[in-house]
């Protein structure tokens, strides 16, 4: 496996070494101890969900509040989706600001993201499946929507007419007006909580230095 640091920070790409053959291919989609080597600090599965989407379905912006905050291991398994990750996180130095990136499913590639962050995507083709690896179970009332047409984080999403979008998701404030409302996770409070579940995988581990 291979990971790649993208832009935002608190957030990687994942892309298998795949073993082809006649028969198809093989490849490993997660080991835990590698990727807590590279987020910095453990996430351990405890929800797995899924989406089937229709070609054009736009989903998000979605995240969860800190606490209790969710970190999330997303996969296309069929189709073709375009993938954005949204720095949400108050005081962050990349606030505000997105990722995107496609992934589909003969790649199988993946993106993790940390709790505190905000995640879309929209499915490019029929059937799309998307599969989602949760470090939280979800806990109601505690998921947080973001408008996916906020004009200040200023996506790129194509041809509005093509889209199909719940009322929920259209509803959603934009960014800063859950700012305003206090809805958004705090950048210092998630750094805390990516050191306290460091600290609480290895209770020997230094203290992480202040960023």
């Amino acid at each position: 496996m291979r990971y790649r640091e993208l832009s935002i920070e608190g957030s990687l790409l994942l892309s298998p070494d795949k073993i082809t053959d006649s028969r198809g291919c093989f490849y490993e989609a997660y080991r835990p101890g590698e990727l807590a080597d590279h987020a910095g600090h453990p996430f351990t599965v405890a929800q797995t969900n899924f989406s089937v989407s229709a070609r054009g379905v736009l989903r998000g912006i979605h995240g969860t509040r800190t606490p209790p905050g969710q970190a999330k291991v997303v996969t296309c398994h069929r189709g073709a989706v375009l993938d954005v990750i949204v720095d949400i996180r108050l005081g962050s130095p990349t606030f505000g600001r997105h990722q995107s990136q496609v992934l589909r499913a003969e790649s199988g590639a993946a993106v993790y993201l940390a709790e505190g962050l905000g995640h879309a995507f929209l499915a490019l083709t029929d059937d799309t499946c998307v599969g989602y690896l949760c470090s939280t179970p979800f806990v109601p009332g505690t998921q947080l929507d973001l408008d996916p047409f906020d004009p200040d984080l200023a996506i790129d999403w194509g041809p509005a007419k093509d889209l199909h979008v719940s009322e929920k998701d259209r509803r959603a404030p934009g960014l800063a007006e859950a700012a305003r409302s206090g809805l958004l996770p705090g950048y210092d409070d998630c750094l805390a909580l990516y050191e306290r579940l460091r600290r609480a995988a290895d209770p020997a581990a230094p203290a992480a230095a202040p960023s």
